[in-house]
């Protein structure tokens, strides 16, 4: 389970090593924000599906797919910018849009958490486990981003939020029912 839940971050990562080719260091602390909030999230999940589990998952894809599609977006718009005069600090590498990321790619686990509420089950040990498969994914990712985006850059920045465009749709179209 851990490692299906830091599958989404793991190519999110990849999109953002190719666009911010980031040192090991800083793939090391992108990695630690997505494994913290991705072992926040089922947490969070697991209490509120203990108080409303039904307003909770009536909403959860929004949220996802909301905050996948903007990230995504706008990655695909800075994606077909020109590159001339560029460095890491223009090219949107705020600490909340990685926030951001982080948390449209945890929905799903905060999700999971919803359901281990109806199960007797270590949300502590689950929870942990699934951050620290996403820590050592996103950084991984992160760097095989970065050595893809040498060569590859603006294109795999493009691919990357067209992947995370996706990804909100998948999860919409998947709690919708909409292709049962």
């Amino acid at each position: 389970m851990s490692l299906s839940m830091s599958a989404d971050a793991f190519a999110a990562s990849i999109g953002r090593g190719a666009s911010r080719r980031p040192t090991f260091p800083a793939a090391l602390k992108g990695g630690l924000v997505f494994g913290a909030v991705e072992a926040i999230t089922p947490l969070i999940g697991w209490a509120l599906g203990l108080a409303a589990a039904g307003f909770v998952t009536a909403v959860d894809h929004w949220i996802a797919f909301t905050l996948l599609g903007l990230v995504g977006g706008k990655m695909v718009w800075e994606g077909f910018q020109s590159q001339e005069g560029e460095d890491d600090a223009s090219t949107g590498s705020s600490p909340w849009t990685l926030v951001a990321t982080a948390v449209g790619t945890s929905i799903d686990a905060a999700a999971v958490g919803v359901s281990l509420a109806l199960l007797d089950t270590n949300i502590i040990l689950i929870a942990l486990s699934i951050g620290l498969a996403t820590f050592a994914m996103t950084t991984i990712g992160m760097m095989i981003g970065k050595a893809v985006g040498v060569r590859f850059g603006k294109v795999v920045e493009a691919l990357g939020g067209i992947a995370l465009i996706g990804l909100g749709c998948s999860i919409l179209v998947e709690h919708l029912d909409l292709f049962p």
